[in-house]
């Protein structure tokens, strides 16, 4: 089912762009008329929104043997954005937006494995830069933040073949919060990209030992 719905989106996701009017150039949709420097009318596009869709690659780095990361976690990351041009004499812009995000890691192995997901609703807080090398292609380089507050998640001890919530059983806190850079490109409404989620907060219970996110992602995605 879950596989059924990523496919369904992706496919909405890619064929929005063929619908695309003639001549519409991707990352500059809106055109507004903020007024006069000297005889100069200055028009600038201010604002966009776009959907993305993409995988996370996460991890988690702890103090504790038990919650540190000798694998990756594979899972889904879902959300719409926002962003808006911060000064009409350069590309610059502010985004935004919500993500539903599923995070995670692995510790051990054979009979000693033990999994964790982390899911998450994720506010971004970037700062994004827009060179365009084309008529209808850009290349976004950009750097910020997030906030995020889990939401559900399961942890499995293989060895005792139990499962139980990550947030609720002594393990995992639900706010995290960290460092976000990436680079995106666009082409037209196409939007791809590739980002780092560095996370500052202590995501473990235990006060004693640091247990933070980290989390690599592609996104394919939109923009309006």
């Amino acid at each position: 089912m879950k596989k059924t719905i990523i496919l369904s989106l992706l496919c909405m996701i890619l064929a929005i762009p063929a619908t695309a009017q003639p001549g519409y150039r991707y990352g500059r949709p809106r055109v507004q008329t903020v007024g006069r420097h000297g005889n100069e009318l200055i028009a600038w596009h201010s604002y966009y929104f776009g959907l993305r869709l993409g995988l996370n690659a996460s991890h988690v780095n702890s103090d504790s043997p038990i919650l540190d990361g000798n694998g990756v976690q594979s899972g889904l990351n879902l959300g719409f954005v926002a962003g808006t041009q911060l000064t009409y004499r350069a590309p610059l812009f502010f985004e935004t937006g919500l993500y539903y995000s599923q995070k995670g890691g692995k510790s051990g192995s054979g009979p000693e494995k033990f999994t964790y997901d982390l899911n998450y609703l994720e506010v971004p807080l970037l700062i994004k830069y827009k060179h365009f090398v084309g008529n209808q292609t850009s290349i976004q380089p950009y750097a910020g933040g997030y906030l995020a507050v889990g939401t559900d998640g399961e942890i499995k001890n293989y060895g005792s073949r139990t499962a139980f919530s990550s947030f609720d059983n002594g393990y995992f806190q639900r706010f995290d919060g960290g460092l976000k850079i990436g680079c995106g490109v666009g082409f037209n409404m196409l939007y791809l990209d590739a980002s780092y989620d560095i996370g500052l907060a202590n995501i473990g219970q235990d006060s004693f030992d640091d247990t933070h996110n980290g989390c690599f992602t592609l996104n394919i995605g939109v923009n309006f």
